[in-house]
């Protein structure tokens, strides 16, 4: 059983993971709808660097995920979710 965040309970060792951000049902929805990274950057006002933490699946602040969903309209369901990090 892996349960995420926990070290050692009652002398059974539990295998800890860790989660990172994917963005790849973001890169389909800017595919669907015919549109490029730079259209998405200059319509929500992001800055290149954010565009590459996106692009490398690191984390961003949520407020600028709400405005990606803003502008695409859709829940941040739609564009993210956390999966666990291989090892």
């Amino acid at each position: 059983m892996v349960k995420y965040g926990c070290t050692i309970a009652d002398d059974i060792a539990i295998e800890v993971k860790s989660l990172k951000m994917c963005y790849k049902k973001l890169w389909k929805i800017l595919i669907d709808k015919d549109m490029y990274k730079k259209d998405l950057r200059e319509a929500c006002g992001l800055s290149t660097v954010t565009m590459t933490k996106l692009s490398k699946g690191m984390g961003v602040n949520t407020d600028i995920l709400l405005r990606i969903c803003t502008e695409l309209q859709c829940d941040i369901s739609d564009i993210c979710e956390a999966v666990v990090e291989d090892s």
